[in-house]
């Protein structure tokens, strides 16, 4: 299998799939953009496929199309039902082959997850997801179901595409009718194992019939549900034979239905942290003389972890789904030898999840050109300008390396003694080691595009003048803000940049006053083990979370497991309600588990009256509830760490606007709420693409 001359010489070597070979063991999975809905967005998906089959992709995957109304996953949601639909497909699968590469469709009937009150499911069983409780299907209605599935993979085949990805994993409408939980029925489609598989059966066999032998099936089959009562391991391997004898060309990992309580893609899960089931599966197969091919996925984002993965015989082939959000070149720079400048994605979830989720198109935080590929577009400048940036942040970086890469003459200046900003201060907090790499990859940057770094330089407004700059664009970022507690000047009240930054000894009561980001992530510093981060340690993070092995367990999942916190944390906030409310749509519920499961005391509707002798000769967090200041009562702790949110740092900007230099505020320093790194590279990249 391997090319012995590459440097990935498992990833990049070809795979001969019988009728049809892909050009390496990438596969691009399925990621839902919100391209696919509507028909206006289908220019903008042939970039987006075009863009990243030139990066050298051997299969892409696109987002979920539903074969039928009752599949979609929200009203008017991307459907191929018709060949009208099919032409306007043809642009986008034009555009792919055109860059020599291969896509397939995802064909995706959502079941009882459907947002919309026409949604079906084998019982009449409503997900805690979706406020819209199924229709229970009819044998007729089944059989409706499985048509539209055949016609949906007909019309891709009409449209160009080279096979269909049939979404039979996460807790979709397939996967309903696998397991007790969902599927309760006493007919041919319920009861016993061999009914409850039958619909992924007859979908597979009777698609196979109908496209012929020369077209890509892929089944994405649930490995492990991550949900009591999933499918037992004996079923996961019954199924995936008889998806093999059905026609499947390839077998791709699902882990884990969407209303698991086990994070799967974030960036506190380890990387290529279900590898091993599908090695599990791949090793039952082999053993019984099965060839099919088997794709893993989740948490695979360098060529190295993919290069490890295939070469311990975990899969055949390996999905990267938001990689290639990040970076359209990942393949081609791994094949170059140039891994190092592979910007790589930090499985955040804050530009691509949260934005489907928002009904948003979605994009990347390291790469605001995903996604916008038609619309942000960077080109060489006409006309070369002198321009200093000024702070090397997330926003300073990207501006600062975008208008070098246009043409321009950049002069990037920072008073530390290093790249990153606040980003320096995320790389520390358990679980967000990954921030480390966007660091990296900007390093790389600077000197490809030849920016002149200039670090441990405190610029003034009369040495930016003196130089004569054409622009200067202040990316000072923020400084925390003063939430003026009397008595907060006591030597046991820190701020969170010291105690990230390992300046201050913290004791074992902690109250921390701010419960936005940053509290959250301090909080998570304060109660981990000394250096000791579940993310970078898999067996430790399985059982914190409760993921055992699924041939031991139904489902695959255990009552969690996780280590005495390291300290006892309050965290408070003033705002009432729940905490962690402004957090990630999809990360945000994560965050609060984890310190739920650390012990964190969480407190809302706070007042902070004052700080002070506790009465005990220990320091106390006087504090009150509510408008009326009732419940007074006093937290004695050892230390108060000061999370209270940040104000932008931007003294320079009168001087130079009265000086008559043109100055632009981008990132935190333009607006500092919530560090929200996803808008300083977003704007600082768009600044920089309009100079």
């Amino acid at each position: 299998m391997p090319h012995n001359t590459s440097p990935f010489p498992h990833l990049l070597a070809p795979l001969n799939l019988g009728f049809t070979t892909l050009k390496n063991r990438v596969l691009m999975g399925s990621m839902h953009t919100g391209l696919e809905d509507g028909r206006k967005h289908f220019p903008a998906m042939a970039a987006y496929f075009a863009e990243r089959a030139r990066g050298g992709v051997g299969l892409m995957v696109t987002g979920g199309f539903a074969p039928n109304i009752a599949g979609w996953t929200k009203p008017f949601a991307g459907m191929l039902a018709s060949s009208g639909a099919a032409r306007r497909h043809k642009q986008v699968t034009d555009a792919v082959h055109a860059e020599g590469g291969k896509i397939a469709l995802q064909i995706l009937h959502t079941g009882r997850y459907g947002y919309h009150p026409l949604c079906v499911a084998p019982s009449r069983i409503q997900s805690p997801i979706s406020p819209f409780t199924p229709l229970a299907l009819s044998a007729g209605g089944i059989e409706r179901q499985i048509r539209a599935f055949i016609r949906c993979a007909l019309l891709a085949r009409e449209a160009g595409y080279d096979g269909v990805e049939i979404m039979g994993s996460e807790g979709y409408l397939i996967n309903q009718f696998l397991v007790t939980h969902t599927n309760q029925r006493t007919d041919d489609w319920g009861g016993s194992y061999a009914n409850r598989m039958r619909l992924a059966i007859e979908i597979v066999r009777r698609t196979r019939e109908a496209v012929g032998p020369d077209f890509i099936i892929i089944y994405r089959l649930s490995m492990i549900d991550l949900i009591p009562d999933g499918s037992s391991w004996d079923e996961v391997v019954l199924l995936a034979k008889a998806v093999e004898a059905a026609g499947a060309t390839l077998i791709n990992s699902g882990i884990g239905w969407h209303e698991a309580r086990v994070p799967t893609i974030a960036t506190s899960v380890p990387r290529g942290a279900f590898a091993w089931v599908t090695k599990k599966l791949r090793d039952e197969l082999r053993k019984a003389g099965l060839t099919i091919p088997l794709v893993t996925s989740n948490r695979i984002n360098t060529p190295e972890v993919a290069e490890q993965v295939l070469a311990d015989g975990s899969a055949d082939m390996v999905s990267m789904a938001r990689p290639f959000l990040a970076d359209p070149e990942f393949v081609n720079k791994a094949a170059r030898g140039r891994s190092q400048e592979i910007n790589t994605c930090i499985a955040c979830n804050q530009a691509c999840l949260d934005h489907a989720f928002q009904a948003k198109i979605a994009s990347c935080l390291v790469n605001p050109r995903a996604g916008h590929e038609l619309e942000l577009v960077i080109r060489m400048t006409p006309a070369r300008k002198r321009i200093a940036v000024i702070g090397a942040g997330p926003a300073g970086l990207a501006a600062a390396t975008t208008l070098a890469e246009r043409g321009h003459s950049v002069d990037l200046y920072d008073a530390a003694d290093k790249i990153g900003g606040q980003f320096n201060l995320a790389r520390r907090v358990p679980g967000k080691e990954e921030f480390e790499e966007t660091l990296r990859y900007f390093g790389q940057r600077i000197t490809s595009t030849g920016v002149r770094l200039h670090l441990g330089t405190r610029m003034d407004a009369a040495a930016l003048v003196a130089q004569k700059f054409d622009e200067v664009i202040l990316a000072t970022g923020v400084t925390p803000r003063n939430p003026r507690i009397p008595g907060q000047e006591h030597p046991k009240v820190l701020s969170y940049i010291d105690v990230l930054l390992g300046r201050a000894t913290v004791g074992q009561r902690v109250a921390l006053i701010g419960a936005g980001g940053i509290g959250f992530d301090i909080a998570e510093f304060l109660v981990t083990p000394a250096h000791h981060s579940t993310a970078l340690d898999l067996p430790a993070w399985l059982a914190e979370w409760g993921v055992a092995d699924p041939g031991a367990v139904r489902g695959g999942v255990v009552r969690p497991a996780p280590t005495a916190p390291a300290r006892q944390v309050t965290l408070l906030q003033r705002k009432p309600g729940k905490l962690g409310k402004g957090l990630g749509k999809t990360t945000g519920w994560i965050h609060r588990a984890a310190l739920k499961m650390k012990k964190v005391e969480m407190l809302s509707g706070v007042n902070y009256e004052r700080i002070g002798d506790d009465g005990a000769g220990g320091l106390g967090l006087f504090i009150t509830f509510g408008e009326k200041r009732l419940n007074g009562t006093v937290l004695s702790v050892d230390n108060i760490v000061l999370c209270a949110g940040q104000e932008p740092l931007r003294e320079l900007l009168a001087p130079l606007r009265a000086a008559g230099v043109k100055t632009t505020l981008i990132g935190g320093a333009d607006e500092a709420s919530e560090l929200d790194a996803k808008r300083a590279i977003d704007q600082g990249t768009r600044v920089a693409a309009a100079v």
